[in-house]
This record gives C-alpha cells, structure tokens and sequence, in this order.
C-alpha cells in the first residue's frame, strides 16, 4: 500500500512541478530577454545595435465617390513601388450582384480611375490594395 501512496503524491506534485518550471520560461520570453547577452532586446548595450529596419511606405491613396447607382474611385500612387487596387462594389438590392473589379496596377506617381455600377442603389464601395509581385 506505501507505493500508490508515493505514485500518488508524485502526480499529484508532477503538474506543479512542470508549472514551477514553465513560469520563469514564461517570463523570459515576456521581457524579450536576449539569449546572447542575457539582457532585455533592443537595449542600449546589448550588443545588437540594430533596429528591425522601418517598411518603406506603399500604397495608393483612393477617393470613392458614389452618385446614384455609379461608383467611381481615383487613385494615385505617390510612392516609388507599384501598387495592385481593386475596386469592390456592393449593391443595395438582394437580387443586383456584387461586384470586383479586377486588379489594376498603379504605376509609382500615376493616377488611376476605377468604375461600376449596380442596376438600382450601391450599398457600399471601397477599394482594396496589395503590392505587385
């Protein structure tokens, strides 16, 4: 009977014993504490010295504008890469269909018009972007 009473405690003591252990582990890796050097990352002294490099901005800016069951959307790219936009039109009725346009590449400082239409109201329109391959 004295070995079940030890297997017993023993699971009864393993989750808290691999808790005991998780929980600086936890900590660890919540303060982003660096490996090499033992210290916060990105901390003055680290050793690292370098930032993570700041993504150049992209993207197109886009007007929508809606009149009746039109809708129509400028937009230009003032930035140097090239930008895909789509042109995405929802229409009121149940029975109009939805649209979206194909993708259209924004050359860097072009402009460009995206158009559709639903057959009564439009319920909404935006337009969506992503970088060319």
């Amino acid at each position: 009977m004295r070995p079940t009473r030890r297997r017993t405690r023993l699971l009864l003591l393993a989750p808290l014993a691999a808790a005991a252990l998780a929980v600086p582990l936890g900590v660890h890796a919540a303060t982003g504490a660096d490996s090499a050097t033992g210290g916060p990352a990105g901390r003055a002294g680290s050793g690292t010295g370098a930032e993570p490099p700041e993504p150049e901005p992209a993207g197109s800016e886009c007007r929508t504008s809606v009149e009746g069951s039109r809708v129509v959307a400028y937009c230009h790219n003032p930035y140097p890469s090239v930008d895909l936009v789509r042109l995405h039109t929802e229409c009121d009725r149940w029975w109009d269909v939805d649209a979206d346009g194909e993708a259209i590449a924004v050359e860097p400082g072009r402009t460009v018009r995206l158009e559709d239409r639903c057959w009564k109201e439009v319920a909404t329109a935006w337009v969506s972007h992503r970088p060319a391959p």
